[in-house]
């Protein structure tokens, strides 16, 4: 996916994605955002544990629920292969990283 978008395309999804799972009064993907978003999104049979466990591991500062940083780095981090040596040496170069 980021070869067709490149690293700002690319960036700009994960955006989106965050913007479509959020809560908008407050910002952020809370447990109750992405619950009702899940069951838009035809993920019916999401339990809440499951949801608890998915804020959990992507919720880095305890505050129990998913700001876009906290979002796209979770992201990142399930995407296999994304960030292989040839992902991560573009996205570094496109975004002069280093």
């Amino acid at each position: 996916m980021m070869e067709s978008l490149g690293a700002e395309g690319f960036i700009g999804e994960l955006c989106n994605g965050f913007r479509l799972l959020m809560d908008c009064e407050r910002g952020l993907i809370t447990f109750e955002s992405l619950k009702k978003n899940s069951i838009m999104l035809g993920l019916h049979d999401m339990r809440d544990d499951e949801i608890i466990c998915m804020l959990s591991e992507g919720d880095l500062d305890g505050d129990g629920a998913l700001n876009q940083v906290e979002f796209c780095i979770l992201m990142l981090r399930l995407s296999p292969g994304l960030m292989d040596n040839k992902g991560s040496t573009q996205w570094v170069e496109e975004y002069d990283v280093i």
